[in-house]
């Protein structure tokens, strides 16, 4: 198996500058974050924290980040595809993957959002020696996976409505099982609803009752909240409550308490984000801990944060990109945040 060696770079402290300001944030870094890859996007760890998987780019492959050596491992090069939009490790090590299952126009704006939209999901055996094993579903954007159980929630139709389910082994090959719709758009109050679409994000440890939701658009404006979804009790709640600003749910905290989202105030439909930590107890508290917005163009986005707690994933970007897109993966580590 192939394996290419990266190095580590070590961040300078962040000049703090007027929002808007020219110049390049990967080069101001503060001394809690490190710039691990030149290259990659949408991280996720694994359960250990020993490694962290990603895509080197939208619709592309899959690779493995060792940190005690420093070393990417290509996932996904031992079997023919049609690229990969997320990756993400189940409970048992397995990877689960999602992409489209047919060629398209990587040159067309209009089916390379098509291929997203009709992503399907697979499990790839943790040895990368196999080839992935199909689950039969539809995808939209990225799926919810357990920490802790091999349970899975998913976006599908035309992103507007979510399903739960269990994974399987019969034989050692996975499959889906217990699958259920749990939430639609029409779900939502009248006076909360999306205009189209939603998308889970995260299961709430420690037990899995909750997922985190985002709903785009609210009432037609440009207004995107996130939601905890009690799937037992069937309610939903307004976790930002911030109708003039843009509020994408990310990563959750292994506590339970607080999830990472992707905010802006709203300047128009796509605002450039940057990463705050937010309190899932409904009260909209809200701490901000990246500045990328600061320098003109950029943006902090698509984060992760490790099961021990003590550490977060994420991405750079810039404005006019594909949804999604990333450039570079940083370590943001929460001790060293911390100190004065």
């Amino acid at each position: 198996m192939k394996t290419l060696p990266i190095l580590l770079l070590i961040g300078a402290a962040m000049t703090p500058l007027a929002r808007g300001a020219d110049g390049d944030p990967r080069e101001q870094l503060p001394p809690h974050i490190t710039r691990v890859t030149w290259f990659g996007e949408r991280a996720d760890w694994r359960q250990d924290g020993k490694r962290f998987v990603f895509l080197n780019r939208a619709y592309g492959d899959v690779y493995e980040y060792e940190f005690e050596t420093k070393r990417i491992t290509p996932c996904s090069d031992h079997f023919k595809h049609f690229g990969f939009v997320r990756a993400q490790y189940l409970s048992n090590g397995d990877l689960l993957l999602s992409g489209p299952k047919e060629n398209f126009d990587r040159t067309s704006k209009e089916d390379r959002q098509r291929a997203r939209d009709s992503s399907y999901l697979y499990v790839l055996d943790k040895s990368f020696t196999k080839s992935p094993v199909p689950l039969g579903v539809q995808c939209n954007e990225g799926p919810a996976v357990s920490r802790r159980q091999l349970r899975i929630a998913w976006t599908h139709g035309e992103q507007d409505h979510i399903s739960t389910g269990d994974i399987v082994y019969e034989n050692g090959t996975p499959k889906l099982v217990n699958t259920q719709v749990v939430l639609k758009t029409s779900d939502f109050p009248e006076q909360e609803r999306p205009r189209k679409w939603i998308e889970t994000q995260s299961f709430v440890p420690p037990d899995d009752s909750k997922i985190t939701v985002t709903a785009y658009e609210i009432r037609d404006t440009e207004n995107t909240e996130t939601y905890l979804f009690d799937l037992k009790a069937k309610a939903l709640t307004n976790l930002s409550r911030s109708p003039d600003r843009y509020e994408e749910c990310e990563g959750i905290f292994p506590d339970g308490k607080s999830t990472l989202v992707e905010s802006a105030e709203i300047t128009h439909r796509w605002p450039l984000v940057d990463l705050y930590r937010l309190s899932l107890d409904g009260s909209g508290k809200k701490e901000r801990l990246t500045h990328f917005t600061d320098f003109k163009g950029w943006k902090a986005a698509e984060a992760t944060i490790s099961d021990d707690g003590r550490f977060m994933l994420f991405q750079d970007g810039r404005g006019g990109m594909e949804a999604g897109q990333g450039f570079s993966i940083y370590l943001y580590d929460f001790e060293k945040a911390a100190k004065p």
